[in-house]
């Protein structure tokens, strides 16, 4: 028994910024102009064939975050998860990171970066990879789990810790150290693939409850209408994607 992974994803600008510097990877295809929004839900499945799913969330105001998002999600498209996924995206991280590092100086600039978030679906396992603070959660038996690990700097009194982690960091200042973990498939699970635009804006309370009452066709639409509605003060990209078991005849 093989298994379908079914994605939808959506990504808008939000209520406040001049730019979208958010970007994505899903089943190959990403933003490619910085267009403010995607017009409709993106929606595709894998027929059981390794799938790269991930977000990628710029940084760096006018020095460029929306350049950084896509050279990963450039570099993203470039790799088709194999027998040794792990490998794969730390390549993927390495190669991302290499561009964004000499897109800064050829251009002149201090800083630029980006988050990524990743989810490696191939014929052995889930494979999660993420660096930043866009997140990846797990929506099984009505809990919701975030799995992926937020690499930020605490601090008293500061509501949003700056980064610790991030693409786009050159290797004589840091040497950057993705987030790796592995998983099963487990029919009707749903992972969740975001930016924090979705989870500054949406409590995991909220989000809980989305995905209890809303039809998984509906979901994604859904979570990005409550980040709008309680303000889109950030780009919003979400990725939702589905477990099933499938027979896959020759």
């Amino acid at each position: 028994m093989r298994y379908r992974v079914t994605y939808y994803c959506v990504c808008d600008i939000g209520k406040v910024r001049e730019i979208n510097q958010d970007n994505f990877i899903v089943g190959g295809r990403y933003l490619k102009n910085h267009e403010d929004r995607i017009p409709e839900l993106l929606f595709g499945e894998n027929e059981g064939k390794p799938l790269l799913l991930g977000v990628f969330d710029g940084m760096g105001g006018e020095e460029c975050g929306e350049v950084a998002s896509l050279l990963a999600a450039q570099t993203a498209a470039e790799i088709t998860p194999g027998r040794k996924p792990e490998k794969d995206l730390l390549a993927l991280c390495s190669t991302a990171n290499e561009r964004i590092c000499s897109y800064m100086d050829t251009h002149g600039l201090k800083s630029m970066g980006t988050t990524a978030a990743m989810l490696a679906f191939t014929r052995k396992g889930i494979m999660l990879c993420n660096i930043g603070d866009s997140r990846i959660f797990r929506f099984a038996e009505g809990k919701l789990s975030q799995i992926s690990m937020d690499h930020v700097v605490p601090l008293p009194n500061i509501p949003k810790p700056p980064l610790a982690q991030n693409l786009g960091i050159r290797r004589r200042d840091l040497v950057i150290e993705p987030y790796l973990a592995k998983g099963i498939y487990k029919e009707g699970d749903i992972y969740l693939i975001c930016s924090d635009g979705l989870t500054d804006m949406v409590s995991n309370e909220s989000i809980t409850n989305v995905l209890t009452t809303t039809g998984f066709e509906a979901a994604a639409q859904r979570l990005l209408d409550r980040a709008l509605q309680s303000g889109g003060r950030d780009n919003i990209t979400i990725i939702l994607c589905r477990i099933e078991k499938k027979k896959f005849f020759r």
